[in-house]
């Protein structure tokens, strides 16, 4: 295993491989196996890290939002009462559909 370096052409970047020898009993040939690693600073002449489509890994990028974080999102900034009151209502909805799935499955049970 080693690390090369190459350069693109387009761009005058040059980035940083994870380079892995391996016997190719076919071809009866040595072949090897690259794996991205970053990006070479020519400044610090460092590997910066990337996630191998050009995107740094960093902390401050922003993860797409889930539906949990959506909700949390919609509730955080609830006061406690609203938060009860939210609940009933939820749980009232929830008794609500069950009951319209147990109709339902009554409704078939006949047929």
């Amino acid at each position: 295993m080693g690390i090369v370096y190459q350069k693109d052409k387009r761009s005058g970047i040059t980035y940083a491989y994870e380079n892995t020898a391996y016997w190719d009993k076919e071809k009866k040939a040595s072949r090897s196996k690259r794996t991205l690693i970053g990006r070479v600073d020519e400044a610090t002449g460092g590997i910066v890290p990337t996630d191998g489509r050009g995107k740094k890994r960093s902390p401050y990028q922003k993860a797409e939002k889930t539906k949990r974080d959506e909700i949390m999102d919609r509730i955080r900034p609830m006061e406690i009462s609203e938060l009860r009151k939210e609940v009933i209502r939820l749980e009232t909805e929830l008794t609500m559909l069950k009951s319209e799935i147990g109709s339902g499955q009554d409704k078939r049970q006949q047929s």
